[in-house]
This record gives C-alpha cells, sequence and structure tokens, in this order.
C-alpha cells in the first residue's frame, strides 16, 4: 500500500529524473529560439519630448490602434475622428509630430514625432 509520504517520494524522484534529460523539457513556455528586440513588427515608433517613446500598430483598417507600452499592450478603437482612439481612459491622437497620448494622470505623452515603420 502506498501511502502519502511515498507517493511524494516518488513524484519528487520522477521530477528530478526529468528535469536531468536535456531532450524533457518541464517549461512548456521554453523556446530555443533567439529573443527579438523589444521593437515589435509591422509598428510605427513615435518619439516624444522628454524622451517618451511608444509604438503603435494600426489593425481592422485603421479602426484600431494597438498601443505598445514596453511591459504591456492595449488595443484603442476609433472614436471621435479620424485620428482619434480612446479606450476610455487611453487617448492617442495622431496627428503626424504633435501625435499626444494621455493615459489618465500617468502618462501624458506631447509632441510625438512618427519614425521610420518597422517591417520585420
Amino acid at each position: 500500500m502506498i501511502t502519502k509520504l511515498h507517493q511524494r517520494i516518488l513524484l519528487s524522484s520522477l521530477l528530478v529524473l526529468l528535469s536531468s534529460c536535456s531532450s524533457i523539457r518541464l517549461n512548456p513556455f521554453a523556446s530555443d529560439s533567439a529573443e527579438l528586440s523589444g521593437v515589435p513588427a509591422n509598428a510605427t515608433e513615435f518619439v516624444c519630448e522628454g524622451k517618451g517613446r511608444f509604438h503603435v500598430r494600426m489593425l481592422n483598417n485603421g479602426n484600431d490602434a494597438w498601443l505598445i507600452y514596453p511591459d504591456h499592450e492595449v488595443n484603442l478603437p476609433k472614436s471621435g475622428g479620424d485620428n482619434r482612439y480612446s479606450s476610455g481612459v487611453i487617448t492617442l491622437v495622431i496627428n503626424g509630430a504633435e501625435t499626444t497620448l494621455n493615459d489618465g494622470e500617468k502618462i501624458a505623452y506631447t509632441n510625438c514625432k512618427p519614425q521610420e515603420k518597422i517591417k520585420q
């Protein structure tokens, strides 16, 4: 009869044995490929006053702006005019070198200039 202690020892032993095999991955999210740079494909980088920067990828025939921050991404549907995108809290107004991004009181980027579009 196998007790709980025996089950734990057996499970621990199996995990140790599996982790020692180089052909078996315990992490299903691991990758052999080299990590890409932080620049997203098919996105336009905006460089703003005060050295702020962010990326935008246009989706759905220009009806959505995919705002790409360094640590997360947000979809902004078109609202109002042709160049205004908003989620209610975050508002992006794309107007050439006068592009602005407001994220509540935390982030306020002004005079953002689009850089050359990155294609990968």
